[in-house]
């Protein structure tokens, strides 16, 4: 059965899209903690980040980062912070969250409530921005 993932990736659950190759897809967080909040995850459904093939980790990783320096880059931030839970949607992803100190990678803390103009405009800003 296909995840909600994956139905982002075959275009059959809108996003907003800001990233694409043959392996991989990033999209803005419809929930996010902050402004920017990426996912990026493997067009492969997988369930456990850990379970990617060691060459397939890598690749993501590389992927996240071009995503990461993209957003690093129209987003104002000090750092793109990291996270990988992998427990609410069973297809491997990758949080990057725009930071500012260590507390705003909590899961816990509100989301942001953005327009649809402004993630419109956030994720072209950061598409445009990657350095492929």
């Amino acid at each position: 059965m296909d995840t909600i993932f994956t139905k982002i990736i075959k275009g059959e659950i809108p996003c907003y899209k800001v990233a694409e190759n043959d392996q991989f897809f990033a999209f803005l967080d419809i929930n996010p903690l902050a402004k920017g909040h990426t996912l990026v995850v493997p067009k492969l459904q997988n369930d456990y980040i850990f379970d990617l093939d060691d060459q397939m980790l890598a690749d993501m990783m590389i992927f996240a980062k071009k995503v990461a320096k993209a957003i690093e880059s129209n987003v104002e931030c000090m750092r793109i912070g990291i996270a990988v839970i992998g427990i609410e949607v069973p297809h491997t992803h990758i949080h990057l969250v725009p930071i500012n100190k260590v507390g705003d990678l909590n899961f816990a803390n509100p989301k942001c409530k953005l327009s649809e103009e402004e993630m419109t405009q956030i994720a072209n800003s950061i598409a445009n921005s990657i350095q492929y």
